[in-house]
C-alpha cells in the first residue's frame, strides 16, 4: 500500500536518529517522522500553489506543537485539550523560523507552513533538535524552493567539558545551553544561555557543534539526491531597472539629506515628503504602477545605507563604528514598587519594575518539558507607542514572548538561589521607546530595577547588539545598531553578559550564514561595549544591591522542620496553618522536604509565626518559655495553648506568686499568658509554670537594673 515508504538512519552526536518518508502525510509537499531516541516528531512542510498579491513581505509561518500526551499528561484547562502555544513552543518555533526564513527566495511571496507536532517525548532526546533537523530535512526533499539544508545541535559544557546533545542529567548540570543551526559552509543560527561563559569557550562550542552539524547535512543531501522532488520553478520578481535607475536620479541626494540624522522622529519628518514628491513626479511616466515605486523607494534607502557603510564607513547618526549612542541608567524612579529600573540608548528606552512574592507565586509550566514551576519570569511588552505608532494591543506576540525570554536567560545565572533569597521574581520590561535593540535594554534595566529591589544577584548583566553589512565578500561590523541599520543590514546578534563571560545570546541575520570570522569580531565587540556600559553607566549610578528590600516588599523567613511534622503544622483540613497565617498576618508554604517559607509584610508577624511553626514542628523543651493562649479553667488550674494544636497544664499551684484561691481569680479563657516548662511526662503531656516565668521576668529586670 505504501510504495514510497522509506527509512533512513543516520546518529547525530552519537545517538541512532531516524527519518521515515512516504507512509503518513501523503498531500504535503514534503513530511518526515524523526525518531530520536523514543522522542518522535512528525515534521510537515506545505506551499500554496499561487503567491499572494499586495504584500511586501514573505508569509512563512512554522509551529512547534507541544501534544501533553507526548509526556502521557492531560491538560489541565477547564477544556481538557491544548489551547495557545507555552512559551517553550513559542521560542521553539522561532528557532526553527529564524534559520530556514533567509534560505528562501528573497521576493518569495507563496504561503508556506512548516509544523512540528511532537508526537512522544523521551527528555534526554531534545524534541527541539530533532524538529529543527525534520523541518530541514522535509523541506529540502520537498518541491518547495529553498537554498538548504541545515542541521541543528545543542552543546552543554559539564565538569568544563563540551558536550553535544546532552541528555536531561547533562543539561541540569550544564554551565551552557546552546543551540547551534548551520550548513555546510557557515553558522546560520545561535542561540545561547549561559553561566558566564567566555568568548573563547563559546566560540570553541560554536565549531564543535558545527563539524558535528556538516555531517547531518551531508546525509539529508544525500537522501535529496535519492528521493527528493524536483523544486517548483520560481522566477524572481525584480524591481524595473529602468524605473528605479530613474527614481534612483532624481531622489538619490533627498533620500540621503533625510536619512542622515540621528533622530528617528526627524528622519520620519523627511522622509514623508519626498516619498510623496517622488510618487508625484513619476505618477504621469509609470501610471498605476505606485506599488512599484514605493519598492523603489524602499531599495533606494537600502542601497544608500549600505553604501554609506560599506564604501564610506559611514553610519546613519554620523557613529564610527565601535560607537555606542548616548546612555543613561537609573534606579528607584517609580514609588511603591517593590523596585525598578530605566535604561536609554540613544531613543531606545526600556522601564522593567521587579516583583517578589513567595515562592508559591512561581508559574506553573504545563509543557512537555521536564520543568515544573519557574521562579523567575521576565515579560517584555512592546506597545505602539514606543514606534510612534496607532495600534490596539492584543497582548504579547512571538516578538514580545522570545524578547522576554532572552532577557530572562541573560539574567537567570545571576539570580540567586532559592536557599539565599526564598522568593519568586516577576520582571516586566515596559518598552517606553524603540530604536534598535529593545531586549538589549530590557537586560540592562532589569539588571537596575533588580538591584533596586536588594535582590543580591551574583553580577550585574548588560547586553549589546553588533550588526553586519555583506556583500560580494566584503563585510563590516558594528556596535550598537539602530533600527535602520537592523532594518537594512545583514544581522542582529545580541549578547549579554557579566564582566566575567556570557550569558545568553541570540543572533538573527538575513543572509545564508557568518563565518567564524565574523562571529568571533562580534564577540569581541560585544564585550568591550558591554564592560563600558556596566562599569561607566550601570554601576556608576548603582555600585551593588541596595542592602535592604523596599519597605513594600513582603518580608520573608524560612525555616526548615521534620517532614513527618508537616501533618501536624498544616493540621486536620488544613485547620492548624490557615490559624496561624490568620492570627500572624502570614502567607506560609511548606515544601515536601520540610523546607517552610514565612512571608509577611512586618518581619515581626513572620518571626512571630516562625515561632508558633517551631513549636508545633519541635517536641517543647524543659525550660523553655512560651507566650500561649488560655483555653479552658478547671478548678485545680488551666489549660494554656503554646502552639496550636499543643497546649499544657498550669496548675493552680503554679498559676501566680502568691497564693491563688480560684483560678478564675489570675487568669481567664482567650488571656495570653507567658509560661514555662517545667516537665514532660512518659505519656507526653507538658507541665507549665506562670509562676516559674514571673520569677524569671523578675530576674532578669534585677539584673538589668544592676547594669545602669
Amino acid at each position: 500500500m505504501f510504495e514510497n515508504h522509506k527509512i533512513f538512519e543516520t546518529e547525530i552526536a552519537g545517538q541512532k536518529i531516524s527519518f521515515e518518508t512516504g507512509k503518513l502525510c501523503g498531500l504535503s509537499n514534503g513530511s518526515c517522522l524523526v525518531r530520536y531516541g523514543e522522542t518522535t516528531v512528525l515534521v510537515n512542510v506545505t506551499m500554496s500553489e499561487k503567491p499572494r498579491d499586495g504584500i511586501d513581505f514573505f508569509p512563512l509561518s512554522v509551529d512547534f506543537e507541544e501534544k501533553l500526551y507526548a509526556v502521557g499528561r492531560i491538560p489541565g484547562s477547564f477544556m481538557k485539550r491544548e489551547g495557545r502555544p507555552s512559551q517553550n513552543a513559542v521560542l521553539s518555533s522561532r528557532c526553527v523560523d529564524r534559520p530556514i526564513r533567509p534560505l528562501f527566495p528573497d521576493d518569495m511571496r507563496n504561503d508556506v507552513s512548516v509544523v512540528m507536532t511532537v508526537l512522544s517525548v523521551e527528555q534526554d532526546f531534545s524534541p527541539e533538535v530533532a524538529g529543527m533537523i525534520g523541518a530541514s530535512f522535509a523541506l529540502h526533499i520537498s518541491d518547495i524552493p529553498w537554498n538548504g539544508p541545515l542541521s541543528c545541535v545543542s552543546v552543554g559544557l559539564v565538569d568544563g567539558n563540551l558536550v553535544l546533545n546532552p541528555n536531561s542529567a547533562q543539561r541540569k548540570a550544564s554551565k551552557l545551553d546552546l543551540t547551534v543551526v548551520g550548513s555546510a559552509e557557515k553558522i546560520v543560527m545561535i542561540e545561547a544561555g549561559a553561566d558566564q561563559v567566555t568568548e573563547d569557550v563559546m566560540l570553541d562550542a560554536i565549531k564543535t557543534a558545527h563539524a558535528e552539524i556538516k555531517k547531518m547535512v551531508a546525509f539529508i543531501e544525500d537522501v535529496r539526491s535519492r528521493i527528493g522532488k524536483p523544486k517548483i520553478p520560481f522566477t524572481p520578481v525584480e524591481v524595473d531597472a529602468g524605473m528605479f535607475g530613474a527614481v534612483k536620479e532624481f531622489a538619490a541626494d533627498k533620500i540621503r539629506y533625510a536619512l542622515d540624522t540621528d533622530d528617528k522622529n526627524i528622519r520620519e519628518a523627511r522622509l514623508a515628503p519626498v516619498k510623496d514628491e517622488i510618487l508625484a513626479h513619476f505618477a504621469g511616466q509609470y501610471p498605476e504602477r505606485e506599488g512599484e515605486l514605493e519598492q523603489c523607494i524602499y531599495k533606494l534607502q537600502k542601497y544608500v545605507v549600505r553604501r554609506w557603510l560599506l564604501d564610506d564607513g559611514k553610519r546613519v547618526d554620523g557613529r564610527g563604528m565601535d560607537d555606542i549612542r548616548a546612555l543613561h541608567a537609573e534606579a528607584g524612579i517609580i514609588p511603591r514598587v517593590h523596585g525598578s529600573g530605566l535604561f536609554t540608548r540613544g531613543q531606545t528606552q526600556v522601564l522593567t519594575v521587579t516583583t517578589l512574592g513567595p515562592v508559591s507565586d512561581s508559574q506553573r509550566v504545563d509543557g512537555i518539558g521536564d520543568e515544573d514551576f519557574r521562579r523567575y519570569m521576565h515579560q517584555y511588552n512592546f506597545p505602539s507607542y514606543s514606534v510612534g505608532e496607532t495600534r490596539p494591543n492584543r497582548g504579547p506576540g512571538r516578538r514580545e514572548i522570545g524578547h522576554g525570554a532572552l532577557a530572562e536567560r541573560a539574567l537567570e545565572p545571576v539570580i540567586p538561589p532559592v536557599e539565599e533569597f526564598p522568593y519568586a521574581l516577576r520582571l516586566v520590561s515596559e518598552v517606553l521607546s524603540s530604536n534598535g535593540s529593545t531586549s538589549q535594554g530590557a537586560i540592562c534595566a532589569s539588571t537596575m530595577s533588580l538591584m533596586d529591589a536588594g535582590v543580591p544577584i551574583k553580577a550585574p548583566v548588560a547586553g549589546i547588539s553588533c550588526g553586519l553589512i555583506s556583500e560580494d565578500g566584503r563585510w563590516m561590523t558594528m556596535v550598537d545598531i539602530q533600527g535602520l541599520e537592523d532594518f537594512f543590514g545583514d544581522m542582529d546578534f545580541k549578547v549579554g553578559g557579566t564582566h566575567k563571560g556570557i550569558t545568553a545570546i541570540q543572533m538573527d541575520i538575513k543572509v545564508d550564514g557568518l563565518t567564524y570570522d565574523i562571529i568571533e569580531e562580534a564577540f569581541e565587540k560585544c564585550r568591550k561595549a558591554r564592560l563600558h556600559i556596566l562599569d561607566d553607566i550601570m554601576l556608576a549610578h548603582l555600585p551593588a544591591p541596595r542592602e535592604e528590600l523596599s519597605k513594600y516588599a513582603p518580608k520573608m523567613l524560612t525555616l526548615t522542620i521534620d517532614p513527618e511534622k508537616i501533618r501536624e503544622v498544616i493540621g486536620s483540613g488544613g485547620k492548624v496553618i490557615q490559624r496561624i497565617c490568620a492570627e500572624c498576618d502570614v502567607k506560609i508554604d511548606i515544601e515536601d522536604d520540610g523546607k517552610v517559607f514565612v512571608l509577611s509584610a512586618d518581619i515581626e508577624n513572620a518571626r512571630r509565626a516562625v515561632s508558633v511553626i517551631k513549636t508545633i514542628a519541635e517536641d517543647p523543651e524543659i525550660g523553655a518559655f512560651y507566650r500561649g493562649k488560655v483555653t479552658r479553667l478547671m478548678p485545680f488550674g488551666a489549660f494554656v495553648e503554646i502552639a496550636p494544636g499543643k497546649e499544657g497544664l498550669v496548675h493552680i499551684s503554679k498559676l501566680d506568686l502568691e497564693r491563688v484561691e480560684k483560678v478564675e481569680d489570675v487568669v481567664s479563657v482567650g488571656s495570653e499568658v507567658l509560661v514555662k516548662v517545667t516537665e514532660i511526662d512518659a505519656q507526653g503531656r507538658i507541665n507549665l509554670s506562670r509562676k516559674d516565668a514571673l520569677l524569671a521576668m523578675k530576674k532578669k529586670e534585677g539584673e538589668n537594673a544592676g547594669r545602669k
